[in-house]
């Protein structure tokens, strides 16, 4: 792109031929040497950067005699970990996961938020084959499948990860790779016969285990991408229609939308999180322990 281009139709007051077109993928806007910089990437770190102003001005201005905005923050802070308590059903679980959940949340809610922001004219000009294509410095980084599989991977990981730390590798591993049901078949043959039945099947069964936490990694990025990115569309489909008035009502449902899916992704985080650091085998034992005792009464 060159700045004579742009200089010329600014010049001439001319914005004839000019193509501007939501594409499925994200256009770059900076290119420095062999990385370049997409619209919804500097979005991205837009919205890190107004994460990163908040936190500090929130610290800075903590009171006992709490702030309009800090009584604001403290409400969101505790309804949301109550509502972790009730998918945790720990308290002390919940206060290990909520900060990289809420965390989570809020980087997807500004990212959604910014997507929406009424400054499309800001932008560049490029020259393509048909002609000149205006591309925004802004694009909603959730609308790039790229950030939300970044932030489906880091989810399903790391909940794997968090498992690992909490019940040990070894447990984990056997959650999808099941050597131990495998060997019971040679030591509790003789006591039960349909293990040799029941054993197989739930080796198999850990193996489907794992091929769903690469489902869950398709379902969450493309979840988020697919919503967030069908919202932009449907905001310019609806500006190109009439631009005045009529996109006002989905402007404000899409900001309603912004929220509901960066609240389902960080609930199912929650969840994932929650799952791994479940122990299911203790879980077992208690209850055979507990049944031997209504046995034995």
């Amino acid at each position: 792109m060159e700045v004579k281009e742009i200089n010329t139709i600014k010049e001439t007051g001319g914005t004839e031929g000019i193509i501007y077109e939501t594409t499925l993928f994200a256009e770059p806007i900076l290119h420095l040497k062999d990385f370049t910089i997409t619209n919804a990437l500097f979005s991205s770190w837009m919205a890190v950067l107004i994460l990163i102003v908040l936190a500090v001005i929130l610290r800075k201005k903590l009171r006992e005699v709490p702030s309009i905005l800090q009584n604001i923050f403290e409400v969101i802070i505790e309804g949301a970990l109550d509502l972790c308590d009730q998918v945790t059903n720990s308290r002390a679980l919940s206060i290990k996961v909520f900060p990289i959940a809420i965390s989570v949340f809020f980087f997807v809610l500004v990212n959604n938020w910014l997507g929406l922001l009424p400054i499309g004219g800001l932008g560049l000009l490029e020259r393509g084959e048909e002609g000149l294509a205006f591309i925004p410095f802004l694009r909603g980084g959730t609308a790039d499948v790229n950030t939300t599989l970044a932030l489906a991977l880091m989810a399903v990981f790391g909940a794997n990860f968090f498992g690992i730390f909490s019940i040990g590798i070894w447990k984990i591993f056997n959650k999808y790779v099941n050597l131990k049901m495998l060997g019971q078949i040679f030591t509790k043959i003789k006591e039960d016969k349909t293990i040799i039945i029941v054993a197989p099947i739930t080796f198999f069964v850990g193996l489907l285990e794992l091929i769903g936490e690469f489902a869950k990694i398709a379902s969450l990025s493309f979840r988020l991408f697919g919503n967030v990115f069908a919202g932009e569309v449907l905001l310019a489909s609806m500006a190109a229609l009439f631009a005045y008035i009529l996109p006002v009502p989905f402007l404000f449902l899409e900001i309603l939308v912004g929220v509901i899916q960066a609240l389902i992704f960080s609930m199912l985080l929650v969840v994932y999180f929650t799952i791994s650091a479940t122990d299911h085998d203790a879980h077992d034992e208690h209850e055979k322990h507990e049944e031997n005792m209504v046995v034995s009464v």
